[in-house]
């Protein structure tokens, strides 16, 4: 080991394979086994080479550049549907992840700079810097955090319930921990030592696993509350291209009825996806308002996602209307995505021929309000695209409501492994609330997601489906005191190595 870490090319070769192979135990494959050998090797190969800060640095830098870079090769995608983009992609695929992996490079020289020994201590300390920076990335720059490396347990609800107490940057610090366990071995502890370390975290992750499978069968033994009216869930796959040229409106208002199928007897709220009629702002909906007076009636309530005009800002807006095309409410999207919605430096990329991905010239307005909205008596929490990542944002005022509604475009991601991962969130998210997710995406997967993260139905293709009972549960922990519980546990973990350094000393 000692003659790889002389050798600076190939350490840097390990440390991006490293990296690279660590995405694949993200969704959709899910492969945890393959964490409890990357990130201990991380850690070993941080702790080990105390050269230089620079290289110490760029361990960690270049372990991120190859995980990002595996993982979310997806964005270049939406640079390909107009030709003023293309020759940004292979920028893209290569300064996004470069620019994430500084993060993890950050990881890594924290490590240097508290000059870490090979005992259980320098395991907190890792699981502090990494869990920490994390969730640093998770905020700045308007934050993103996607494929943090507890979504690698996305598929494993048993151990997934804990969110319902931590939620999911303290379970990222905690899940860290364990995935690190294995670097035990290469510590010089006594075999009893070693035994005792392993024993404890797999005690840990037994006794969560078995409290989470027995919380989800005693959900599973709960009554389903009967809705009073129908929720029609519309997945259509609109090709993207569609929306980016000049079409037809009234062609694709129609279509999109029809695909909704509506029934006029049947009391139904349709749940269209995130900008599905793009050619139009919402006042123009009026000029077509015949079209649904014919499709739809008194019964009938409409959701969908559509631009909208406030004093010369636009919005990227999710209405609910009657059949009468008549404005119920309007919630206006709060995180935009750069680039996709709205153009950073606007001034200066205009100059040189830039705008954003999406339709039109002028940058979407984000708004910093998100109110409860109520039909036929059940109230939701109104989310646009990818407002579902963010933990510990979605009820502001922490009031009651009875689903978190979540409409998507999801045909950026193209034919890729984004819509899966995009997905996932909706996971995490209706644990750590305790609610219902519906969903309704384009191009990609419009799912139901119980409050366990049990995905009832869902669909990936031209359809719908019908959501008409649903399983409540109580207000969680997470959901009533958020995300100061990441820093309750960087309290205890502080803690910790402040004992373990006293008994170290001794």
């Amino acid at each position: 080991m000692n003659s790889i870490l002389e050798n600076k090319a190939l350490l840097f070769l390990i440390c991006l394979l490293l990296g690279m192979l660590t995405s694949f135990s993200l969704p959709p494959y899910n492969l945890i086994f393959i964490n409890f050998l990357t990130l201990p090797l991380l850690l070993y190969i941080s702790i080990n080479y105390v050269d230089k800060k620079t290289i110490s640095f760029f361990i960690g830098w270049i372990f991120g550049f190859g995980y990002f870079i595996s993982n979310i090769y997806w964005i270049t995608n939406s640079l390909t549907f107009d030709i003023n983009f293309k020759f940004i992609i292979p920028f893209a695929l290569i300064l996004i992840p470069l620019f994430l992996g500084i993060f993890y490079g950050l990881v890594t020289l924290l490590c240097n700079l508290f000059n870490l020994k090979n005992k259980f201590s320098s395991i907190l300390f890792f699981s502090i810097f990494f869990g920490g920076i994390e969730f640093l990335r998770s905020f700045i720059f308007g934050g993103f955090p996607w494929n943090l490396t507890v979504f690698s347990l996305s598929k494993n609800l048993s151990s997934l319930q804990i969110l319902t107490y931590i939620g999911t940057y303290s379970l990222n610090l905690l899940s860290t921990t364990i995935f690190l366990l294995p670097i035990i071995f290469f510590f010089k502890y006594k075999s009893s030592t070693k035994f005792f370390f392993l024993s404890f975290g797999l005690i840990l992750v037994v006794v969560n696993y078995l409290h989470g499978n027995m919380k989800i069968k005693n959900f599973e033994k709960k009554m389903y509350d009967n809705l009073n009216t129908t929720i029609r869930v519309i997945s259509p796959n609109v090709p993207i291209e569609k929306f980016l040229t000049n079409t037809d409106t009234e062609k694709n208002i129609n279509e999109l009825i029809g695909l909704s199928n509506p029934n006029a007897n049947k009391k139904t709220i349709f749940i269209f996806p995130e900008g599905i009629i793009a050619s139009i702002y919402f006042k123009d909906l009026e000029f077509y308002k015949n079209i649904f007076k014919e499709n739809y009636n008194i019964n009938h309530n409409i959701i969908l996602g559509i631009s909208s005009i406030n004093q010369n800002k636009i919005y990227n807006s999710l209405i609910a209307l009657n059949s009468e095309t008549e404005l119920l409410y309007k919630y206006n999207k709060n995180k935009l995505v750069p680039f996709g919605e709205f153009l950073p430096f606007e001034n200066f990329f205009k100059k040189i021929g830039l705008k954003k991905i999406t339709q039109g010239y002028q940058s979407f307005s984000a708004d910093n309000k998100r109110e409860i909205l109520e039909i036929d008596q059940l109230k939701f929490v109104p989310l646009i695209c990818y407002e579902i990542i963010y933990s510990g944002k979605i009820n502001q005022n922490k009031n009651y409501y009875d689903f978190i509604l979540n409409i998507s475009e999801d045909g950026w991601f193209g034919k890729s492994i984004g819509p899966e991962q995009h997905l996932s969130h909706s996971i995490f998210r209706s644990i750590e609330e305790g609610k219902n997710v519906i969903r309704s995406t384009n191009n990609g997967i419009s799912a139901f997601v119980n409050p366990k993260g049990q995905i009832v139905k869902q669909i990936s293709k031209n359809g719908y489906f019908d959501v008409n009972k649903i399983k409540r549960v109580d207000k969680t922990y997470f959901a009533k005191h958020g995300n100061k519980i990441f820093f309750y546990f960087v309290l205890i973990y502080t803690t910790l190595i402040v004992i373990l350094k006293i008994r170290e000393n001794k």
